[in-house]
């Protein structure tokens, strides 16, 4: 008997040491410039090469959890665009460092750690999508030629290939997450990974669910929603909006009498100068050099609107647009960034992330190819032409919460280019039986925002006096509820 016993303890023995020896050490991330700390756990970094004829390769940063990685869930992060970074959620949203201005102007920031980081509980994937977009790279341009089905595919390619890598993980509950276009890119990546585990596709992913904040999701929901959320906010007087209502019939995505098109542009001079991204945020319509001079002029208590204890403040956006806020961004082809004119392109003060991550050395510690194979680091891109051609995102939900899987849809509720009132009510569509009503939830003793609780394990949420990406305007609240939701607990 302590023959047998003495062999299944070597044998338990050798199978844990294969196990370590199968993490990628020469992903390990060391050091990182601007840090002078030690890393809270385990950081790895580097490429999942998902064509190898085409050298099509996607560029991650994992993070492991602080707290208990062999158990607790695996989360991979999407930012959305199209076209933008998931750097973006690590330099600016829930990553592990908060980031400080260096010493001297143009000098390299500072990183600190952040006590809101989402590696509080859980590890993180943040994976650059597609191939063209932050620092993942194609060898043949024609790959940047993309959609949504074509994106979906191959994040989920890169997820096999990634728990090839690291197959420890592979028991731990994996959720996928993502913001803004991410609305898109995570319902049609969770399809994919849903569709693989049921046709035995190996390794078996141990997928439990997803979350969405402030998504793109439906063409007339999301199209809808920015009139009745502007005058709710006290944006537009009644007679603007019942007089818009009556001439649209309540249909505002897609104007189709001359009275209609004239309300709405009223509406959208109204509102062009408020920050589409946040209403209380400040939105500045002159020269980056004049920013600070004008921000002075402004009432103290408007200046502090939106701040948060980060050593960089919320990053402040411009938006003038080329096109009616009320306009889908869901027809076909969706424009990048630069394609909507030099007068809309947001005004995002990202100096520190593009500072950082073009620094060779910089990227030598994260891994990543020079600029001269993946071009400069851009917060969002126009490298990509992309096709939105997956339609709306509600059937995905549908399926995927009829399969048994979480969800959880959260709104920042003062974000205009993705109102709560979209989300609302195409959450409300799908028909589920109310399991938990109408209630505000708390975060530090104070009501933190509202939500509602759905049959089939669905979840609504909004964050109070948040913008569109809600990690950065509201970091501990956005902890608050991402740790609870992951833990299966009462938010």
């Amino acid at each position: 008997m302590a023959f047998f016993l003495l062999r299944f303890l070597s044998l338990l023995f050798l199978t844990t040491v294969s196990l370590l020896s199968a993490l990628p050490e020469n992903a390990l991330v060391s050091h990182l410039p601007g840090f002078s700390g030690t890393f809270p756990s385990k950081h790895y970094s580097g490429y999942v090469t998902i064509d190898e004829k085409h050298g099509k390769n996607l560029y991650y940063y994992f993070v492991e959890s602080e707290g208990n990685p062999v158990k607790d869930p695996l989360v991979l992060w999407l930012n959305g665009g199209p076209g933008c970074s998931s750097f973006d959620g690590f330099v600016y949203e829930h990553g592990p460092f908060n980031f400080k201005p260096g010493v001297k102007a143009g000098s390299l920031p500072e990183l600190l750690l952040n006590p809101y980081s989402w590696s509080k509980v859980s590890s993180i994937i943040y994976l650059d999508s597609p191939a063209g977009v932050g620092l993942s790279y194609s060898l043949n341009r024609s790959d940047y030629i993309t959609g949504d089905l074509k994106t979906a595919s191959d994040s989920h390619q890169f997820l096999l290939k990634w728990f090839e890598l690291y197959p420890e993980f592979l028991g731990n509950p994996f959720y996928i997450s993502g913001e803004s276009y991410a609305g898109v890119y995570v319902p049609t990546l969770a399809a994919e990974v849903a569709v693989g585990i049921k046709a035995g596709i190996k390794p078996t992913i141990n997928f439990k669910g997803y979350m969405v904040g402030n998504g793109v999701t439906d063409t007339v929901y999301d199209g809808n929603a920015l009139v009745p959320f502007a005058h709710g906010m006290g944006l537009i007087s009644d007679d603007m909006f019942q007089g818009t209502n009556a001439a649209c019939n309540g249909s505002y995505w897609n104007p189709n009498n001359q009275l209609c098109e004239e309300k709405l542009s009223e509406i959208d001079f109204d509102l062009q100068d408020l920050n589409i991204y946040d209403t209380l945020e400040p939105c500045y319509h002159s020269t980056a050099s004049s920013h600070v001079s004008q921000r002075r002029k402004l009432p103290s208590s408007f200046r502090r609107l939106g701040e948060t204890d980060r050593p960089l403040p919320v990053r402040k956006r411009m938006f003038g647009r080329a096109w009616p806020l009320w306009a889908p961004v869901m027809e076909g082809h969706v424009p990048t960034w630069p394609e909507l004119g030099s007068q809309s392109v947001p005004c995002m003060n990202d100096e520190f992330a593009t500072l950082w991550l073009n620094d060779e050395e910089v990227r030598s510690a994260l891994h990543a190819q020079p600029k001269s194979v993946t071009g400069p680091w851009e917060l969002c891109t126009d490298n990509i032409d992309f096709s939105h051609d997956a339609g709306s995102m509600i059937k995905y939900h549908k399926n995927l919460t009829v399969q048994g899987y979480r969800a959880l849809i959260f709104s920042g509720d003062h974000d205009m280019c993705v109102p709560f009132t979209g989300t609302q009510a195409w959450t409300r569509s799908l028909g589920y039986k109310i399991t938990d009503p109408w209630r505000p939830w708390y975060s530090g003793g104070q009501v933190s925002g509202f939500t509602q609780g759905y049959d089939k394990n669905l979840t609504f949420l909004t964050i109070k006096g948040s913008g569109h990406t809600v990690a950065e305007y509201k970091p501990e609240e956005a902890l608050a509820f991402y740790s609870r939701w992951l833990a299966a607990a009462a938010i």
